[in-house]
């Protein structure tokens, strides 16, 4: 069994992010220069805040350190593809979604090792078995870089082929999160129990306050309402596969993938009740409020 799971998760997060480099164009990296404003809020609130308020509610909270450092770890990973359907679903900027998708996954490449070696020394101070933040950064890049610069020569050489692709391949990736939670809680065995009340309060925390942050935090910018929903949506959705699959490459028990897994369960219905909410109340003034127009896709 734990062939299967450090075989299929990687292959499932190279998956995913080949699903990724599929929907994404030179035009999306390219207009985080056009309107620099949101995309540089959605950066600070994905690579910055985000750690930190995990942080404050790791230390807070009386949590065990695998409790712990799997919170960071959630923190740690960039946004979903699901973000990027969520956010056309509730009007929102999908372009700017998919930018910083992107931009984010590329940049887990080393912001993902340092925060999660800085987390596991700080809450249990042992090195990890497997791996150093070399060998993290190495496989971070074989398991983002890759997968996501491959789907996207795909794009460019063959568009027909690679925009048939995205749905079959995003229904795919929704398989793959539910495989990913189900071994998560499956490897977590007698502990699960233990561990999953904490868990969840620690998971729906987290994910309620990025929403809400973000969200608060682009008004007082004066950022559209299109991109303000757009970074809602990218800091409350995390990459879980990417989660998990760290658990397995560092050589961690898999008690520490229980938050991830968790949280895999938790952002769905809190995103799309958001992504709802914002629907509802965006379409009649999507651009009604003041701050840059929103960028089309």
């Amino acid at each position: 069994m734990r062939e299967i799971v450090e075989i299929g998760l990687p292959l499932a997060l190279v998956f995913i992010m080949f699903s990724l480099g599929l929907e994404l164009r030179a035009e999306d990296f390219k207009r985080v220069f056009v309107r620099p404003k949101a995309f540089v809020a959605g950066v600070v609130g994905q690579l910055l805040l985000l750690p930190i308020v995990a942080f404050v509610i790791a230390s807070v909270l009386p949590l065990p350190p695998e409790i712990a450092i799997g919170l960071m770890i959630i923190a740690a990973v960039p946004g979903g593809i699901t973000s990027n359907l969520l956010t056309r679903y509730a009007c929102g900027d999908t372009a700017l979604s998919i930018s910083l998708t992107a931009m984010i996954s590329l940049a887990s490449i080393v912001t993902v090792p340092v925060i999660v070696f800085f987390a596991l020394g700080h809450f249990v101070g042992a090195e990890t078995a497997n791996l150093s933040i070399t060998s993290a950064a190495l496989a971070m890049f074989a398991m983002v870089a890759v997968p996501v610069g491959s789907g996207i020569l795909v794009r460019a050489r063959a568009g027909r082929f690679a925009q048939s692709m995205q749905t079959p391949a995003r229904n795919l990736s929704g398989l793959f999160l539910a495989f990913v939670v189900a071994t998560a809680f499956a490897g977590a065995g007698e502990a699960l129990g233990r561990y999953m009340l904490q868990a969840g309060l620690v998971a729906l925390t987290l994910n309620v306050s990025m929403m809400v942050l973000a969200f608060a935090g682009a008004a007082l910018l004066r950022i559209a309402p299109s991109q303000r929903t757009a970074l809602s949506l990218e800091c409350g959705l995390q990459n879980v596969t990417m989660a998990v699959t760290l658990v397995v490459l560092l050589g961690l028990p898999s008690v520490y993938a229980v938050p991830a897994a968790v949280y895999g369960m938790i952002m769905l219905p809190t995103a799309i009740t958001f992504a709802a909410f914002l629907a509802h109340f965006g379409r009649a003034r999507m651009t009604g409020e003041g701050g840059d127009p929103p960028l089309r896709s």
